[in-house]
């Protein structure tokens, strides 16, 4: 049987069993049986390439983020980041809305997980926002968009796992996430402050009540500064980072702040691996159905349609990217989504000439918007769940803040030098750069 007539099949088989309602690992795998049964491959070499997927040192990194936002959550830390934000920005119009902006973007910089952080901010300021008068739409809304920030900025679970398995900078990916998940978090800020409710708007925190909170949350918050730092200095690799990040909780915040969570510390661990075998089991039949794709010459197939519309334009080739991001991201997540495209991604990386760094963070910020596109939306139908509201309804109140991801995508597509201005500047040969022969300072690629 052809190899087009195969991956048709693989990818209908898929697409079937997912809308049933099969979790997407067994869908996935389906499709890799027939498509193994379909073809010569044997089902011992898809059993071992599923092995393959999750024997990768640096996904080690993913336990232990996610273990330090579970500890930041269960041990009730997040309160004092939450009492910073209203300092800070709750007297703003909008109240709540911008302290959810801006909780997340405190905690998506400890715990890399979109899931986590609509967990905790839907747990932490979900009833508030009910009990001021918000809308429950709107409530979720808000809470999934302002979440995707952590798909960004560092420790991002996402970006580790592109990294990963691209063979592309993972400290390079960190420091070029951080323009556009900044101009999300900002972005979302002036939404609310012109289009969204007014909200219960509280006085201005004097100095000295902004610098008690900052004080009050200053032990969570030097979680982010140790991963940078560690990272920028070269003391730890981003697998290295999420171990100290947990010594830190374990040794120093909950003894200092919540003394009494020391007995439930176990079962947060235990929990923080249970959720790990989540993205896992994906991720092995991720890399499975990924390599069946490349054997069966899926990515050239579409790769070369791609650059007969594109040529090398770079611009193109990513608009394009992004198109196909956007609808594959509808309906898978984003970990299967970057493992199963990635022979692709690099295919059409090396057709255009583009970064590899700039290529991953524009697809890194196209697969946060599909967190909350219909029909899949994850956080979006998280959210929805945590507030009390169907998805339908939370979907509608989300559609207008799509145009603070489209105008991010746009920038970050168009402006490379913008994105990458940190990583040259931080880590230049994470984004290409090489010593200068002269002996001072580094050469960069335009």
């Amino acid at each position: 049987m052809s190899a087009p007539v195969v991956l048709a099949l693989m990818s209908i088989c898929f697409l079937s069993f997912g809308y049933l309602g099969v979790p997407v690992p067994f869908s996935l795998m389906a499709g890799v049986f027939i498509g193994a049964i379909l073809s010569d491959v044997s089902l011992a070499a898809i059993i071992q390439k599923i092995f393959d997927g999750v024997d990768s040192e640096a996904l080690l990194a993913i336990p232990f983020f996610l273990l330090v936002g579970e500890l930041m959550s269960s041990a009730n830390v997040v309160v004092r980041i939450a009492n910073l934000s209203v300092s800070l920005v709750g007297h703003i119009r909008g109240g709540l809305s911008q302290v959810v902006v801006v909780f997340s973007m405190f905690f998506s910089e400890m715990s890399g997980s979109t899931t986590a952080d609509v967990a905790v901010m839907s747990r932490a300021l979900g009833g508030p926002m009910k009990r001021e008068g918000y809308e429950p739409a709107f409530i979720a809304a808000i809470i999934a968009s302002a979440s995707t920030i952590a798909a960004l900025v560092p420790p991002s679970i996402t970006a580790v796992v592109y990294g990963a398995v691209g063979n592309v900078s993972i400290a390079g990916l960190f420091m070029a996430g951080v323009v556009p998940g900044l101009m999300i978090g900002f972005g979302l800020m002036i939404y609310c402050y012109f289009f969204g409710p007014s909200g219960l708007r509280k006085p201005r925190a004097p100095l000295r009540q902004v610098v008690f909170a900052a004080g009050d949350a200053a032990l969570p918050l030097m979680i982010p500064v140790i991963l940078l730092g560690g990272i920028l200095t070269g003391w730890f690799t981003p697998t290295e980072a999420g171990v100290v990040a947990v010594a830190w909780i374990v040794i120093v915040v909950i003894p200092a702040l919540n003394r009494g969570h020391i007995r439930k510390i176990p079962y947060d661990f235990c929990l923080a691996g249970l959720i790990f075998s989540l993205p896992l089991i994906t991720i092995g039949a991720a890399n499975a159905f990924g390599w069946m794709l490349a054997y069966l010459r899926g990515a050239t197939y579409i790769a070369e349609w791609i650059t007969s519309i594109a040529g090398n334009d770079p611009h193109l080739i990513m608009l394009l990217m992004v198109l196909l991001f956007t609808v594959v991201g509808d309906f898978i997540e984003p970990v299967p989504t970057i493992i199963i495209f990635m022979p692709l991604v690099n295919a059409l990386t090396e057709a255009g000439d583009i970064n590899a760094v700039h290529m991953g963070v524009v697809l890194i910020a196209t697969l946060a918007f599909g967190l909350i596109t219909p029909p899949y939306g994850l956080v979006l139908l998280m959210a929805s769940k945590f507030v009390g509201i169907s998805f339908a309804k939370a979907l509608r109140a989300a559609l207008p803040i799509y145009v603070v991801f489209l105008a991010t995508i746009a920038f970050a597509i168009y402006f490379p030098s913008v994105v990458l201005w940190l990583p040259r500047h931080v880590l230049p040969e994470s984004v290409g750069c090489f010593k200068s022969p002269a002996g001072t300072g580094y050469i960069c690629p335009q």
